[in-house]
C-alpha cells in the first residue's frame, strides 16, 4: 500500500486516492495512509456479527460513499487477508486487484514462501492479479521472478519477494490507471 501511495504522490500513477480500509484498527497501513493524508476507515471483522456478505456491503458503501464505484474505481487489496465474497466480486469485477507472493498458479493461499522451499522449487516469485470468487485464481496482469537460493529462509525468501511486490504492484496500478489492461476471459493483454 505505502508503495502504491508513495507512487501516487510522485505522480507516477494519474489517480487520486480516496480511502485507506482496514479490517483491523491497529494496522499499520492506517497510520502510513494518515501521514500521506489519505482517509482511513476501519471495519472491524474480528467481533463482526454477521455474514460475509454483509461485512461486504459494508465495505462496498463506504467506497460508494467514498466515490469508488465499480465504474470509475479501482479497490486494491494489501494485506487483506479475507475472502471477498461472491458479490462483492460480481459488483467490481475486474476493479478488485491483489498481490500475492508467489508465480500463481503456483502456491495459492498462506504460506506460499515455505510452499515453494518445502516442495523444492528453484524459483517463485510474486504475483498481481484481478480478484475473481476464487482464492488467488483471477487474471494475472504482473510476475516479477524470484530465484531461491540454497541458503533460503522463509524469512529470508520473503524480504526478497517483498521488495519485488513494491515495484510491481505500483506499476500494475498505473497501467490499469492508465487503460492499458484488458481481461480476455483468464488472460489479460496490456498494450
Amino acid at each position: 500500500m505505502e508503495s502504491i501511495l508513495k507512487s501516487i504522490k510522485t505522480k507516477k500513477i494519474p489517480i487520486n486516492p480516496a480511502v485507506v480500509i482496514s479490517n483491523k484498527s491497529d494496522a499499520k497501513g492506517l497510520s502510513i495512509a494518515k501521514k500521506m493524508g489519505i482517509s482511513v476507515e476501519v471495519i472491524e471483522s474480528k467481533n463482526f456479527k454477521g455474514s460475509r456478505a454483509a461485512y461486504d456491503e459494508k465495505i462496498m458503501k463506504m467506497l460508494a460513499d467514498y466515490g469508488v464505484t465499480p465504474r470509475n474505481g479501482l479497490v486494491c487489496l494489501a494485506g487483506f487477508m479475507r475472502i471477498i465474497s461472491p458479490e462483492f466480486v460480481k459488483k467490481y469485477k475486474n476493479k478488485i486487484i491483489n498481490i500475492h507472493p508467489a508465480l500463481l498458479p503456483s502456491f495459492p493461499g498462506l504460506n506460499s514462501q515455505k510452499q515453494a522451499l518445502d516442495y523444492g522449487a528453484k524459483y517463485t516469485g510474486c504475483t498481481v492479479h484481478f480478484v475473481d470468487a476464487g482464492m488467488d485464481t483471477g487474471p494475472v496482469i504482473i510476475q516479477s521472478v524470484v530465484e531461491i537460493k540454497g541458503k533460503d529462509t522463509e524469512k529470508s525468501l520473503s524480504k526478497r519477494i517483498l521488495k519485488e511486490e513494491h515495484r510491481i504492484y505500483p506499476e500494475a496500478v498505473n497501467l490499469i490507471a492508465r487503460k492499458k489492461v484488458k481481461v480476455l476471459g483468464r488472460k489479460t493483454q496490456i498494450s
